[in-house]
This record gives structure tokens, sequence and C-alpha cells, in this order.
């Protein structure tokens, strides 16, 4: 703060660029020797030895649709006694305010007082010996506006705040450390969750999750990284965190029906986005029938469940699908037959898109002998440059299933590019290694474009 000597009236705007909050009408309390902030569902997260709180502002006094998540670190915890002798224990945050062009840092502590006009006292603390007091007058600093919270540009210009996420996850496997990895060097708490050890009490009022006899916390975001084996089980989770509100990487819709082979397929099918020809039956005596949709041999016969390569089955010749399609069926297995693209030569193309883009692609090659390039399977994977039309179909197969993250198997076909299949939970392991590139931490970026403050939808009244 400069020697400028600011005067104040009993109420003044200020803003808080450190919290996200722009516009902020506080009451000058001078008989109050700390500043406060009246905040709700304030939560504590984050490492012992560093903790952090995080808090819901509702600037506009009365109005509770206006609703900015906040997140500090906690630098206190201390008894307040309020002007009206009540005396309770609050958190101490630090943060710069501005006003009329200046701006200091200040210690602030924070309490739930819906039923208070001013969102924010500030105290003898904060205004120092750099402040005039005229307890006769209001607002002799530049006026500011409640429509700011209305701007699209807030969440463009919101600080980055310390988020709580959780990723769903049941393996100590690289895709799951790197996402600890790197949301921690971010600044945020991030926490594996074993989906299977998950429960929820499902109602209308406080639908919520529970893990190892307690409660889950509020999170900004969930991270799903949901097994095949487990994805009934692992959607319905997923569900109860759609129900609470809280934002989810990949919603449960999208999961399950990219998991469902036949389901994909006929959603793909149905957006015109190119795919192998690919028939389904129930019946034994449609069998000859089915090959015949698909084409001439060889053709693939693939389980409908079948992950990473598994349950897929190159057909030589129309004798060996039979024998294939019979033995499927012995096991009352469900299964589906496929078109074998034979340009594509055990080769495909696998784009990562996040956020509704491309963000790096790698050429799979399967082991030699094998057909299937998964590189759980011996495949190797190198950098690719992809086309206009191979970009396109990966953005269009994503979006098709409303996945934020996901990875897009195309093969190259003389016809365009085909969709092989489209993973709910890629891998980060063998894409990070043949691009060289962060691109969980393209995912971070996307996660914290959702969690920053959102503008209100209604329409609020400027006071004054």
């Amino acid at each position: 703060m400069t020697d400028n000597k600011l005067e104040f009236g009993w109420e003044e705007w200020v803003a808080m660029p450190d919290l996200g909050l722009p516009a902020l009408k506080a009451k000058i309390d001078t008989g109050a020797r700390t500043s406060a902030l009246h905040a709700s569902d304030i939560e504590v997260f984050g490492p012992n030895n560093k903790p952090k709180v995080r808090f819901i502002v509702h600037p506009v006094a009365g109005d509770d649709t206006v609703a900015i998540p906040c997140s500090a670190n906690i630098l206190d915890r201390r008894e307040v006694t309020s002007s009206n002798g009540e005396k309770e224990m609050r958190y101490v945050i630090g943060s710069k305010i501005a006003v009329g062009g200046q701006s200091w840092p200040i210690e602030i502590t924070l309490t739930n007082r819906a039923n208070m006009t001013s969102r924010m006292l500030l105290g003898r603390q904060a205004l120092g010996e750099h402040i005039s007091i005229t307890a006769s007058d209001r607002r002799l600093q530049p006026d500011l506006s409640y429509d700011v919270y209305r701007s699209a540009g807030l969440r463009k210009t919101a600080p980055k705040r310390s988020l709580r996420i959780a990723v769903l996850s049941r393996e100590d496997n690289y895709s799951t450390r790197r996402l600890v990895q790197e949301g921690e060097a971010r600044g945020h708490t991030v926490e594996v969750i074993d989906t299977t050890r998950c429960y929820m009490a499902i109602n209308a009022l406080s639908p919520e999750v529970h893990y190892d006899g307690a409660r889950l916390p509020r999170y900004d975001a969930v991270v799903p990284r949901i097994g095949a084996s487990i994805t009934p089980y692992g959607t319905a989770v997923i569900r109860q965190f759609e129900t609470i509100g809280t934002y989810c990487v990949n919603g449960s819709a999208g999961i399950a029906s990219s998991r469902d082979k036949l389901q994909a397929h006929q959603i793909l099918a149905g957006l015109h986005i190119g795919m192998p020809t690919t028939a389904f039956a129930a019946s034994p005596k449609d069998t000859k029938n089915l090959m015949e949709l698909v084409g001439s041999a060889p053709m693939i016969v693939k389980l409908l469940e079948s992950t990473q390569g598994k349950g897929v089955v190159l057909a030589e010749t129309k004798k060996a699908a039979e024998s294939v399609i019979d033995a499927f069926r012995g096991l009352r297995a469900n299964f589906l037959v496929q078109q074998f693209v034979k340009e594509a030569a055990g080769v495909d193309i696998r784009c990562l898109v996040v956020g509704g883009k491309v963000v790096a692609a790698m050429k799979r090659t399967g082991a030699e002998g094998d057909f299937r390039s998964n590189l759980h399977r011996g495949g190797s994977a190198k950098v690719v440059k992809i086309t206009r039309e191979e970009r396109a179909t990966a953005v269009k197969a994503a979006k098709a299933f409303g996945l934020g993250v996901a990875g897009v198997d195309l093969l190259r076909a003389e016809d365009g590019p085909k969709v092989l299949e489209v993973n709910s939970s890629p891998g980060f392991e063998g894409i990070e290694t043949a691009t060289g590139k962060n691109i969980v931490g393209q995912l971070y970026d996307e996660i914290e474009e959702h969690a920053a403050p959102r503008p209100s939808r209604r329409k609020v009244k400027t006071a004054g």
C-alpha cells in the first residue's frame, strides 16, 4: 500500500482478487480488531502440515443464486467474540484487499452469518494508519457492481484455487499415480478412492457417498477410473456423485454406454461416425446370416465385455468364424461379429481427447504375429500426425458419449477413419511416453476450468 491516504465511509465497495471476489460491500467496524468474511460450507482439507480451507461466499446479500467457491491456506484458528458477545472458533486466512486502485494484504476470519446484510466486516487491523474514517458518510471510494457476477469473464479472471479431487480407482498404476502427482504439484488435494468400498445413502433430501464408515467430503471434481469388471457398480457410484452435484470428468451414462460394445456401435452408427461393419444376433440359427452381413472372411469375433484385446478373435475363414461363434455361444457369452479392415495391417491410432480436443495421438502396432495393437499385449507405440478427418472423427466420437477424457481408437481404412472403440478410462503411460506430452496436466486444465466460479444465471439487482 502506498502513502496516499484513503478516506472510508462506514460502508465501502472492496474487491478480494485472491479469492475471486471482484465486488463486495464491506461494513467498516473500528470496534472489531479482526476482519470477517461471511462464508458457508466451510471445510478443511489438505495435509495436516499445511491445511487449507474451502468455503462458499454469497456476495449479494439475500441472493443465494450467486455462489463463489473459494479456498485458501489456513494461517491460524482463533477464538473471536462477536458484537453480541458470542464466542466462536474461526479459521483465519490471508488475502489481498483492493480499494480505489490500491491493494494490501489483510487477515480475515471465516464465519457463517447468513442473516447479516454486510458480507464483510473490515476491522482495525485491515484499516491500518493509511485510512481515515468518516463515520457519517458511506461509499467514499469508487463504486463497484454486482453485475460482474453475471459476466462470462468472471470464470476467466478467477484465480486458480486449491481443489479437493477424488480419483475413483482400485489400482496403483501409472495413470493413478500421475493423477495424484500432477494434482498435488498444482496445489490441489487428490484422494484415491477404491470404488468398490464406496456405499451410498440414496434419498431425495441429502444423498451421500460413504467410505470406510464415514461420509465422504464434498469434492470439487471426481476423476473416474472404473475397471470393466465393476462397470455397473462403478457407474452407480458416479451417478451418486452426479446427484450430489459434483463435477465428474466422465459421466455415468457415457461410461456405461461406451463399455457396452453393442450400444456403443449403435450410438456411433446413429451419428454416422465411420466404424467397421458390425453384426449381432442372439439365436444360433442366425450364424450364417450374421457372417454374411459382415462380408467375407477374415472377420473379427469380439466379446461385448472384452478389454485390452482380451476376448477378441481373428477368424481367418468362415469355418473358423463358425467355430469361434459356437464356442462363445456354448459359454453363453454375448459377442458381435465385425469386419476386419485388412489395410490397417494390425495398426491403429489412439487419439486422446480432452475437453473436446485431440491433445495427443499415437500409432500402435501389434506384437509380431498378433493383429491386436494393445500395448498391454506387447504392442509398440510411437507419435503420429493425424489428418483433419481423423481428428474430427475422434472428437465427434468422444462427444457422442459426453466424455471429458477419452481414448478413441481409429483404423485407417481406404474409405476413411473407422472408430474401433471409445475408452472412458484411457491409460496415460503409453501416450505420455510416446508423445512426451503432459497429458494429465491438460486434463487438470479442464478440471480447473470446470471448477472455476460460474456466473449467476439469474439477474441480480445492483444495489444503490
